[in-house]
């Protein structure tokens, strides 16, 4: 699988630094089983025909989906990471044209929306979070599912494992920093939250399109 490792588009950090997913070493394996069971776990529930994955990557998952007979794509901002989703389809045998260039500023409705809209690991990234929420409420039809890194907890483990030292744990690129009370309060001002679930270290929700009825 074709991983970012460190490149940057745009002074902005893409991708992957490593192949989290295919990494032998036992915590990380752990840690991803978590995270993978949690959001599979929503995916059943939310019980999908379409998927849209924001910010996909190297479109690890979106190539999952589609090779599972879920119709999925993937956008992301970085051209760049886009060519390897690409090329990482068309080694699975997925077709490489469910990947698109698009921020998830741009997105819109009826041409990005999908039965559920998928934005991990995306929203501690950005710059303005809800105007992002803002636009993915015009998008998501019926459900969504959002992660973000549970912090104190996402900086300690990094300190405990000596990365990031100089930057107290924070991961490059991660410039919004949420508990999983912070992403919740946000999000619920945007969504009907369904369900939060903690896979360490990461907060994940799945929630519903608000009804504007009465």
């Amino acid at each position: 699988m074709k991983i970012a490792g460190g490149l940057k588009e745009d002074d902005i950090a893409i991708g992957n630094v490593f192949d989290k997913y295919g990494s032998r070493n036992p915590v990380v394996r752990y840690l991803m089983q978590g995270f993978s069971d949690s959001l599979s776990g929503f995916v059943g529930m939310a019980a999908p025909k379409t998927i849209h994955e924001v910010g996909c990557g190297e479109g690890y998952w979106t190539n999952q989906w589609n090779a599972m007979g879920i119709k999925a794509r993937g956008s992301d901002f970085s051209s760049q990471v886009i060519d390897m989703a690409r090329a990482n389809a068309q080694t699975i045998g997925v077709p490489s044209d469910i990947f698109s260039v698009k921020s998830i500023y741009e997105l819109k409705a009826p041409e990005d929306s999908a039965d559920l809209i998928v934005c991990c690991e995306v929203m501690e990234h950005l710059e303005q979070p809800e105007a992002a929420l803002e636009t993915l409420k015009g998008i998501v039809t019926d459900h969504l599912i959002i992660s973000v890194p549970r912090e104190p907890l996402w900086r300690a483990m990094n300190m405990a494992r000596g990365k990031y030292l100089t930057s107290l744990g924070n991961t490059e690129g991660h410039i919004q920093h949420w508990s999983k009370a912070g992403i919740t309060g946000l999000v619920s001002r945007y969504f009907d939250v369904i369900e939060v679930r903690s896979p360490i270290p990461w907060t994940m929700m799945l929630c519903r399109a608000r009804s504007t009825r009465g």
